[in-house]
């Protein structure tokens, strides 16, 4: 591994390996996108909300498209570098092969686990602890739960990791997990070391030696033989591993200062706000355990996220639930007005509950004020408008003080996306390129390799969405009312 590399005079993939897509996009040194690649994974359902992916299948989606967008270039590229989803467990032994299943970041076996943690104080230990919140899908409550009910499984693993390093694993030969990736639940964000504290709360200190240490920032990986026959580019060619797909596309929309915020409006809603403290100055660590304060390649920069389990999903939910298709959904806001013609929503559809702003395992939704006088315009609208408070909840606890983009599949719905802006009450920045994750992971490629892009040249295309003045007094009083009802909810759900 090595730290920086000469100046490179190509183009830089980057690949964003997502929970249900993986794709590549070729970006020339202005930051134009070249070409695109897209290959959908499968996810794995069981009873008892098991959510796993096959990490074969998974490589296989990488080698795809990272090989479709390499063929359309006059040449090699001057790098690969590597994205997508967060949390989950990805285990696997020292050649990087997998032990079991990838369990999913979505995976809900372990909420028991998570909801009896907040019970006794064990969720409120960790966050004060590394500042990190808890929930069913990321590596505590998962490996306390393997230890319980698959104890030979972690015996025959070398590695607990995440799918971007998995994927890097076996396309280098190399185990590097950027530090970002390696925060939930046990990372200290200010040291970057691993919390003792934290893994004993978790009852696991005795499988620390399946964690890897983070990399340092700016850390560059080389194709090995195996992995440069699988994409078909050459060996020894820069690869880059993180960070994971939050970060990078808070990097790839132009998240640049203090204050900076991102909502990621896809299958959840990841909220993020860019600071220069980790939470320590302040009682931030003492609050609602919930979370994350993210590491970036700056060791003086942190990304509060706080990313929730609503999002498309939902929408696409309560599309079928009235007989509607995705195509359908600006004809239905139009029908319904703001508000919803009274009809209200709590958004918790995910089968391990929420994770952000606060930890419920057992939250759930529900729709409220409606009668035959409604249509399914309205409660397709209600839907729309909870996940837009929830969006709200998240930014004003991360701190949100400037103008915030937002990306991912639900910007493309103009309707749905004047909501956001008017339950912000703030005007929200879309970036016109789609795929921000693989443009943050050139991002840090770019610099990672001592050619840092000109923040100007790759940021400046957006379109910007007013919130309706009009609309502002109704969504103020309507996010008042959301945040009522969720704290008289999470006095059913947590009893």
């Amino acid at each position: 591994m090595t730290e920086t590399a000469g100046t490179p005079a190509g183009t830089i993939i980057g690949v964003d390996i997502g929970t249900s897509v993986t794709k590549a996009v070729a970006f020339d040194r202005d930051g134009r996108s070249l070409h695109t690649a897209a290959r959908r994974s499968t996810l794995l359902r069981g009873p008892g909300g098991v959510v796993e992916q096959d990490l074969e299948e998974v490589l296989a989606g990488v080698a795809e498209v990272a090989a479709q967008a390499a063929a359309a270039l006059p040449g090699p590229p001057a790098a690969l570098a590597l994205t997508g989803q967060g949390d989950g467990l990805w285990l696997r032994d020292a050649e990087g092969r997998a032990v079991r299943r990838m369990i999913s970041w979505m995976d809900g076996r372990a909420a028991p686990l998570v909801d009896r943690w907040r019970r006794d104080g064990t969720v409120g230990e960790i966050f004060r602890t590394t500042g990190s919140g808890t929930f069913p899908g990321c590596h505590g409550p998962l490996l306390a739960w393997l230890a319980e009910h698959e104890p030979g499984t972690l015996e025959r693993a070398a590695v607990a990791g995440h799918c971007v390093d998995a994927i890097a694993q076996r396309l280098t030969g190399a185990v590097s997990v950027d530090a970002s990736d390696a925060t939930l639940p046990f990372l200290d964000p200010v040291t970057r070391r691993y919390s003792p504290a934290a893994l004993a709360a978790c009852g696991v200190e005795q499988l620390a030696h399946l964690l890897p240490e983070p990399a340092a920032p700016h850390a560059v990986l080389e194709l090995d033989k195996h992995g440069a026959a699988l994409l078909g580019l050459p060996e020894g060619l820069p690869v880059t591993s993180g960070p994971y797909d939050l970060p990078a596309c808070a990097l790839g929309s132009g998240v640049r200062e203090p204050g900076d915020g991102l909502l990621t409006v896809g299958t959840t809603l990841a909220c993020q706000v860019l600071t220069d403290h980790a939470g320590r100055e302040g009682a931030e660590w003492d609050g609602e355990p919930a979370g994350m304060w993210l590491c970036t390649p700056r060791t003086d920069r942190w990304l509060r996220a706080l990313p929730a389990m609503v999002g498309t999903a939902g929408i696409d939910w309560a599309l079928g639930v009235v007989g509607a298709s995705t195509d359908e959904l600006e004809t239905l806001l139009e029908r319904s007005p703001a508000g919803a013609r009274g009809v209200t929503a709590l958004p918790f559809l995910s089968e391990a509950g929420e994770r952000a702003p606060f930890v419920s395992p057992s939250a759930r939704a529900s729709f409220e004020g409606m009668s035959l006088a409604h249509d399914r315009a309205d409660l397709v609208r209600a839907m729309c408008e909870a996940v837009g408070y929830a969006a709200r909840h998240c930014l004003e606890t991360a701190g949100l003080s400037r103008t915030p983009a937002a990306c991912g599949g639900g910007t493309r719905s103009a309707g749905w996306m004047r909501t956001f802006a008017g339950i912000l009450g703030r005007p929200v920045r879309v970036p016109l390129e789609a795929e921000v994750g693989a443009r943050g992971a050139a991002v840090v490629a770019r610099a990672a390799l001592g050619d840092p892009v000109d923040d100007e040249r790759w940021h400046t295309e957006y379109r910007l969405v007013e919130p309706d003045e009009e609309e502002r007094a109704l969504y103020e009083q309507g996010y008042a009312d959301y945040r009522a009802r969720v704290e008289a909810a999470r006095t059913r759900w947590e009893g």
